[in-house]
């Protein structure tokens, strides 16, 4: 297929599916009301319920959910084709990733912006909140401890991207005082805040900056200690100082390379030097490469569908939305686009790359000889810095269509890369202090529900799986081939509570999450199974141990769903209150 009409194809497909299946959602299945009361107006604080403007929220929760999940997922999983990487991005993103956002913010907003764990309390019983609690808990607390790895790794492999990464914090503090303090106005203020995150980059590819070895501890512990403050200060200060602005100009950062990418993908495929050079289905897989049922569905997660989103909509996200309708927009759109980046990453990976793959030894490789070149070997074995490396190059080689210099193209993807795994870092942060502070107020522990003591165990306990292995900051890789069937696992249970709570409303309208649901449930068991047997295998008994006890508690949980579901009344939703003007 041409690359041009992929993307074209692609991208049609998803307006088209905001606005005929996510209108259906929105009016007929969730019945979103635009006077309806909302938990940032009903329980305003100033620290995190905060009514934001929707295009606003949409940049904060857009670039949350995405980090680097639908970088390196597509990046891994081409290697099976690109076919089925498309069609997974592509249908899953509409009829399930983007489904199960949507369903779960509106949910979470539903119930005082509380996050999912409360809601499965409610809508199964009390029982399943401890063991939903467990899998929210170890899933966010691999994501904080391995992404201080993720963004140190980045700042190694691209030391130009430090200067720009944190000179982004004061720009964003800055614009989040103008437009919530000063009135400044949000478009003149946003344009000059992402000029200055430009110039900042620029700035970066002239002063490449590396960290060395202080006290025993190598550059990337030095990172992980300073990510990890970094994260526990922004999760504490209000939302709109720090965390929402700082998100919200991140994501213009990936508008403009999405449009740098859409736009050297159109002047590059219309010259002719675009074609797709990696094979639509690949049938001589490297040795080590696991079957594609099932897992190509758990490493192709953001992009697609993926547990962490419904984290992000119960967590920060619903206690931000000002209007009911808003969730269409922020929780289905913000998938959709998504799963767009994740199209764009793979035409990176198999169009992009074969323009030219510059080796050590000064030979450039092209066409299918770079792409079989880079995909020689089982990826998804490899380090972080050989996952992303065939997408920095492709989309260097793409930009460099339209007149963007390498360097400057190198530094730009990855202060790109940098930016998001730090706003999932702090996002992360702060979304483990919510459950920790709820649970905590749950069991009536009223000094662990402190925003400050919950943040700083939060911090401290990701700090302790980090550092378990040596000053590296590396010991959370150890659980890490856990998280991609705990993260879908996750996905497919946070379906399960908005199937119940759809349920309650009478009808067929349970059908729209049960059916993902349902596939969830199977390919991500299946995928723990065969998991298991590898583990097993390998004698790693602390993967078998942990493994092990997610699949029980992930059974029973839904083994309680099940027996609620058939015993569960119908209890339509009661009346929404008027929102009171403010």
């Amino acid at each position: 297929m041409n690359t041009l009409l992929l993307m074209l194809v692609c991208g049609g497909g998803y307006i088209i599916a905001y606005h005929t299946y996510g209108r259906f959602l929105a009016k007929k299945i969730f019945n979103l009301n635009k006077n309806a009361s909302v938990p940032s107006v009903e329980l305003r604080d100033g620290i995190d319920y905060v009514p934001a403007r929707k295009g606003i929220i949409f940049g904060h929760h857009y670039t949350s959910i995405a980090g680097t999940g639908p970088i390196v997922g597509p990046a891994i999983g081409i290697i099976w084709g690109w076919l089925p990487a498309i069609l997974w991005v592509f249908l899953g993103s509409i009829f399930m990733g983007a489904v199960h956002d949507f369903g779960a913010l509106v949910v979470s907003m539903r119930n005082e912006g509380k996050s999912i764990s409360e809601a499965a309390a409610k809508y199964i019983n009390m029982r399943v909140r401890f063991i939903f609690f467990a899998v929210v808990f170890l899933s966010l607390l691999i994501v904080i401890a391995i992404f201080g790895v993720v963004i140190a790794a980045v700042f190694t492999t691209f030391p130009s991207s430090v200067v720009p990464v944190w000179l982004q914090i004061p720009i964003a503090m800055t614009l989040g005082y103008a437009i919530y303090r000063k009135g400044a106005n949000v478009a003149i203020a946003t344009g000059i805040a992402v000029l200055g995150m430009y110039l900042c980059i620029a700035l970066g590819s002239l002063l490449p900056l590396k960290l060395g070895t202080a006290f025993g501890i190598p550059s990337t512990g030095l990172w992980v200690i300073i990510l990890l403050i970094y994260a526990w200060v922004a999760s504490t200060l209000p939302v709109t100082t720090l965390l929402q602005p700082r998100d919200y100009i991140n994501a213009w950062q990936l508008f403009i390379a999405m449009g740098l990418l859409v736009g050297g993908t159109v002047v590059a495929s219309l010259s002719g030097n675009l074609p797709l050079v990696a094979p639509a289905v690949n049938i001589e897989l490297p040795a080590g490469t696991p079957p594609i049922w099932p897992f190509m569905f758990v490493i192709i997660a953001c992009g697609a569908i993926s547990g962490f989103h419904s984290l992000v909509a119960s967590g920060t996200s619903a206690k931000q939305v000002a209007k009911e309708p808003d969730c269409q927009f922020v929780g289905y759109g913000s998938m959709l686009l998504e799963g767009f980046l994740a199209m764009l990453v793979i035409i990176c990976v198999t169009a992009g790359i074969g323009m030219a793959l510059r080796l050590d030894n000064g030979t450039i490789l092209t066409g299918q000889t770079a792409w079989q070149h880079q995909y020689s070997t089982w990826i998804g074995a490899k380090g972080l810095s050989d996952k992303i490396s065939p997408v920095v190059i492709g989309a260097a080689n793409i930009m460099a269509t339209i007149r963007l210099p390498e360097t400057l193209g190198i530094t730009l993807m990855g202060v790109f890369i940098a930016s998001f795994a730090g706003t999932t870092l702090d996002t992360s942060v702060r979304i483990q202090r919510y459950v920790v502070s709820e649970l905590a107020a749950d069991l009536r522990i009223p000094l662990l529900a402190n925003r400050w003591t919950a943040t700083t165990f939060v911090v401290l306990t990701a700090a302790a799986l980090a550092f378990a292995t040596g000053a590296d900051g590396k010991g959370a890789m150890k659980l890490w081939p856990l998280f991609g069937t705990s993260n879908q696992l996750l996905a497919a249970l946070a379906l399960l509570v908005v199937t119940l709570y759809l349920k309650r409303k009478g009808g067929l309208k349970f059908l729209v999450t049960a059916v993902p649901c349902l596939i969830m449930l199977v390919i991500t068991n299946w995928a723990m199974v065969k998991n298991e047997k590898i583990f097993l295998a390998e004698e790693n008994w602390l993967l078998v141990i942990i493994g092990a006890g997610i699949f029980a508690l992930a059974l029973w949980m839904t083994i309680e769903a099940l027996i609620a579901f058939f015993n569960l009344p119908r209890q339509p939703e009661p009346q929404q209150k008027t929102e009171v003007s403010t």
